[in-house]
């Protein structure tokens, strides 16, 4: 994520609990100066900066309790200036007063904020890796950490066509990857692998109309519809024969529902009120559809093809666990990687070679 400081958009986006979730009906409250700044605001039209509005809205947004209030308050002042960041912002535009449209479509986007709604939605865009994607609710928000398991399979995919080279006089034909995503959201996943593998095509899932329509925009937005088809479909143990019409898969990748029943009420106010709880929830274990991933990858993957997926840091273990209890699936837990914050996050599991 290329908006955010890394620590500041964790907390923000975290799954973690951080602050007690507070219901929309609730009327959040004003700031100590925020009658006088709407009276100066009138009073005397265009002296109001760049500088001033977003020390204003922080200290709004700290009054009612929003997360990174100076972040909120800086990425939406930015954003109706032009800018993917305040820190862009060159020092006429941060001194020039604003026009009363807009200070006007900027209290429009902090109202939203102080309904806790999250700040992509509230903008309606976000970065990822290196594309700026559409967002809306209740599609899930792809986080930060998330762009590290694209870095995973485009690794993997570079070892293996070093590998078909290797010992050649000649280099071999760039090899042509069938990629598979369930739960494809905005399409943050597909899309990235799409501009980084130009040779790959990506078949892309989800059971949420909101997020294949969503995709769809994003892909008809970065020109890329030619080589991805994008599903409406609920993945399930039966699913083998549809998926399998563009051929057999070299990976599987998939940010899964993966958060444990029990932790889904503990989950920040923005998550709760606005996103597909269905993208988060993974049932008791939080492992109901990486099981069903785990079980269809035999009869989608290639041999020695990959499955990626991002999980709890409880279910390396788990997943480990489990495939050692059915060996008739022929998968291999190869390795587990960690996150920005030393945790284990993501699981590379290979289909062995018959």
């Amino acid at each position: 994520m290329r908006c955010l400081t890394q620590p500041l958009l964790r907390r923000f986006l975290g799954l973690l609990p951080q602050c007690v979730p507070v219901g929309l009906s609730q009327s959040p409250v004003r700031g100590p100066k925020q009658s006088s700044l709407r009276q100066s605001c009138s009073a005397r039209p265009g002296l109001v900066t760049a500088i001033d509005v977003v020390g204003y809205w922080q200290k709004v947004f700290e009054t009612n309790g929003i997360p990174e209030a100076r972040e909120s308050s800086e990425y939406i002042v930015s954003f109706v200036l032009g800018a993917k960041t305040f820190q862009s912002l060159n020092s006429e535009k941060l001194h020039t007063p604003l026009t009363a449209v807009q200070q006007e479509q900027i209290q429009q986007l902090c109202h939203r904020r102080l309904e806790r709604m999250p700040v992509q939605y509230v903008l309606g865009e976000w970065d990822f890796r290196d594309l700026t994607l559409k967002m809306r609710p209740p599609v899930f928000i792809p986080r930060p950490e998330t762009e590290d398991l694209i870095s995973l399979v485009l690794e993997e995919e570079s070892r293996k066509h070093e590998e078909k080279n290797s010992g050649l006089c000649f280099p071999a034909a760039v090899p042509h990857p069938v990629i598979l995503e369930i739960g494809c959201g905005s399409g943050a996943i597909a899309l990235s692998l799409l501009c980084k593998l130009p040779q790959s095509c990506v078949i892309a899932v989800d059971k949420e109309e909101a997020a294949v329509d969503l995709t769809k925009e994003n892909v008809h937005r970065l020109q890329l519809q030619d080589r991805i088809h994008i599903l409406h479909h609920n993945v399930s143990y039966s699913s083998a024969e549809q998926l399998l019409l563009w051929g057999p898969m070299d990976f599987i990748v998939s940010n899964p529902p993966y958060v444990f029943h029990e932790d889904m009420a503990s989950l920040d106010a923005e998550i709760l009120c606005y996103e597909d709880l269905g993208a988060l929830d993974g049932g008791a274990d939080g492992m109901r559809v990486i099981k069903t991933i785990l079980a269809l990858a035999p009869s989608l993957l290639k041999d020695s093809g990959s499955v990626f997926l991002e999980v709890d840091p409880r279910h390396p273990d788990m997943v480990e666990n489990w495939l050692q209890a059915h060996p008739d699936l022929l998968l291999t837990l190869r390795a587990v990687h960690k996150d920005f914050c030393g945790k284990p996050r993501f699981l590379h599991i290979q289909k062995q070679s018959r």
